[in-house]
């Protein structure tokens, strides 16, 4: 797990780090510290820690103008032991919707398992999103998706069909930003 890297081709044009918006501002990485664990296997210390002990994130991008940010994390999901949720949706979005995002594009290629509790947290960033606003899970696995369902969690984001296999990393983030915009429209159309 040390090998995986959080996406990275976007450094030149959106760094957390340098973004006073973001709940990472002024944060600093080492290259060579490896200190973030997910159950005893050390991870790469480029992902951001949000408080959980099984689940770490990393913004790729954001775009105040448009609404919409681009987030990939990695690890477990679990909602029952460590309530992930509670900080993905208190320390992370929240603070990116009192600046008006409320389009959410959450990448859960390196999510391993999910871990249900209640639904409470995901209805409440549902609803906060508004009538304009969204969340998509992009590239999520089958099984974990599965397990969504099961906790019927999946009212409250949009998934599946071509959201799994997206290709995302060979576009800008305007580009996936406008193709899930399309995907989403066709849905609702």
């Amino acid at each position: 797990m040390h090998s995986i890297e959080p996406f990275y081709n976007w450094r030149h044009l959106y760094v957390a780090a340098e973004d006073p918006h973001s709940p990472f501002y002024a944060r600093e990485y080492s290259e060579f510290e490896y200190s973030n664990t997910i159950y005893n296997y050390f991870i790469h210390p480029q992902w951001d820690d949000m408080g959980s002990e099984t689940m770490y994130v990393k913004i790729l991008f954001v775009d105040y103008t448009e609404n919409y940010a681009i987030i990939e994390l990695i690890g477990e999901w679990n909602d029952a032991i460590n309530n992930d949720v509670m900080y993905l949706k208190r320390d992370i979005i929240d603070e990116m919707g009192y600046l008006g995002v409320n389009k959410f594009i959450i990448i859960g290629e390196n999510v391993l398992n999910y871990h249900p509790s209640d639904d409470s947290y995901y209805e409440e960033w549902f609803e906060d999103n508004g009538e304009s606003g969204w969340i998509v899970f992009l590239n999520f696995r089958d099984h974990v998706l599965k397990e969504f369902q099961k906790a019927h969690i999946d009212y409250y984001f949009v998934s599946g069909g071509e959201l799994d296999e997206f290709e995302w990393r060979k576009f800008s983030p305007g580009q996936v930003f406008g193709n899930v915009c399309k995907v989403i429209s066709k849905r609702l159309g």
